[in-house]
């Protein structure tokens, strides 16, 4: 991969003292600079003023690194917390990280990644703290921070601290974000198209208000967990069994994983128990009905789709997270707090007409379903989808719908779109991490087995800016007992949509040589 020519710098001492001033002469249109520090490559750094919500208050830190903080207001009646990390070996490129679900949460971890492979990185709290939806009560304007304004605002304002620090613009900017930070990610590409050269969006919470009708409505199907209807936390993996049991041959070979989730037609009619079953084994009627809702798309009351089923592969994750018995905080925080303005709404009783009044209201195009991305294409930057096969949190079966809504809404071939919008479909993979299978693609520092664009997400598609080499698959990598320091179990490489991966029927099935990106 060609390298960049990294600007002079100054030496470390110069750097530091540098860092130590550069606060009390920082000046940003509507903002309050905090303070500025220089921060050591491997200190754990503590953030004692992280909400609690958020996680641990200390994060680990790669790289020597200005770091800035700062609010800027984004109204008269909201601002943005944010931070920039400045490193000492910067190579001319900039990153904003996302955020995730309702979080106002700086993404530290995304931002120390960032900033320790050498790029200026950036990270805001989405105009509120903590993970809670309560502050968009009766607050628009925080609304609109969530929706759309505080990766934009932090994008401005990061480009404007990495030109002053340094003496020089970036050369390229890049994006990386998973779920809400997916979401993001093409909020950005459909609405500020340049603010980005390059974007890496995962699992993305698009269609958004769709998304959070369709995870709440689990609990009317569920019931709570005292329930005819409910299936318990033990029953899960028994149902997982049986999906594997019909479904894990399709893609040529029986390893636990679903390459294509798509394909997989469950049915749990095999679990039914019969006269002097096991019913530790087996699930009731009800039980098997409550599966069947489960594994069925969502409709509004005139028949119209308001969200994918959830895709078969994903039931144990899904089971702690949106079958527990409970309703789903965030839909719960969306509706009272941002869709109804009423904190009383009860979301035990979401029905079809919550649905639509979701998709109507839809605060500042939040939806995030613009299907034309001309804009992207046009100025040359590119897009790197990517969705986990076993994400219990967030339908993988959404990601191709957006994709074939882009196609259908450009009129173009796959040929003409793949030049600046690709997928990938990710087996074995959780909600933007973890799962059964080969996981880690670079798409954060817990998930990094390396820096080469062939196993990188983001240096794929910093590859793909800067090179012009497109990523064909993307090379995952399963860990030994899911841990990166005893050694690689198997690595596979996910195919890019509409293609899946096949076992050729020969060969070590922990080669990547012995599959193949087949079409559909």
């Amino acid at each position: 991969m060609q390298v960049l020519v990294v600007p002079e710098l100054p030496m470390a001492r110069d750097f530091e003292a540098q860092c130590g001033s550069f606060a009390s002469a920082l000046e940003i249109d509507h903002a309050t600079v905090y303070f500025s520090e220089f921060v050591s490559a491997g200190t754990n750094l503590s953030i004692p003023d992280y909400n609690a919500t958020c996680g641990a208050p200390y994060q680990l830190v790669p790289a020597d690194v200005c770091r800035v903080a700062l609010y800027v207001a984004t109204s008269n009646s909201s601002g943005i917390n944010m931070e920039a990390w400045l490193p000492s070996n910067w190579t001319g490129r900039f990153l904003s990280a996302g955020n995730g679900g309702l979080a106002g949460c700086i993404g530290y971890a995304d931002i120390a990644y960032g900033s320790g492979l050498g790029f200026a990185s950036v990270g805001a709290n989405n105009g509120h703290n903590g993970t809670s939806g309560g502050a968009f009560y009766n607050s628009p304007e925080v609304v609109a921070d969530f929706a759309y304004r505080s990766i934009h605002t932090g994008v401005e304002v990061g480009k404007q601290i990495t030109e002053t620090f340094y003496g020089s613009a970036h050369t390229k900017s890049y994006y990386l974000g998973c779920s809400t930070g997916g979401r993001q990610g093409f909020k950005s590409a459909q609405d500020f198209p340049e603010d980005f050269d390059g974007i890496v969006a995962g699992a993305p919470a698009f269609s958004f208000n769709n998304l959070t009708s369709w995870s709440g409505h689990f609990y009317p199907i569920t019931g709570p967990a005292n329930s005819p209807a409910f299936v318990p936390t033990s029953l899960w993996p028994v149902v997982h069994a049986d999906v594997l049991k019909q479904c894990d041959t399709l893609d040529g070979y029986a390893d636990g994983i679903l390459e294509d989730a798509s394909i997989c037609n469950y049915t749990a009619a095999d679990l039914l128990c019969g006269s002097g079953t096991n019913s530790s084994a087996c699930l009731t009627a009800a039980q098997v009905e409550t599966v069947q809702q489960i594994y069925s798309p969502t409709f509004a009351a005139d028949g119209s789709l308001v969200y994918p089923r959830m895709q078969p592969g994903s039931e144990i994750v899904a089971s702690f997270f949106i079958y527990n018995g409970v309703p789903f905080p965030y839909t719960a925080d969306w509706f009272r707090y941002a869709i109804y303005n009423d904190p009383s709404w009860d979301p035990t009783k979401i029905n079809a007409t919550d649905y639509a009044n979701a998709a109507r209201i839809n605060p500042f195009n939040i939806e995030t379903w613009e299907g034309n991305l001309s804009a992207v294409r046009n100025r040359g930057a590119k897009i790197l989808h990517w969705h986990g096969q076993m994400d219990g949190v967030i339908s993988s079966e959404n990601s191709p719908r957006y994709y074939e809504h882009v196609l259908q809404t450009m009129n173009v071939s796959l040929v003409e779109l793949d030049t600046f919008y690709r997928f990938f479909r990710v087996s074995g993979t959780g909600h933007c991490s973890g799962g059964d299978g080969a996981w880690a693609i670079g798409q954060s520092t817990v998930g990094n087995q390396s820096l080469d664009p062939s196993e990188n997400v983001l240096m794929a598609v910093v590859d793909w800016v800067e090179n012009d080499c497109a990523p064909e698959t993307i090379i995952g990598t399963k860990w030994v007992n899911g841990t990166k320091a005893a050694g690689v179990e198997y690595q596979r490489a996910h195919c890019r949509y509409p293609k899946r991966n096949q076992y050729k029927g020969e060969g070590d099935p922990n080669k990547i040589s012995s599959w193949e990106c087949v079409d559909n």
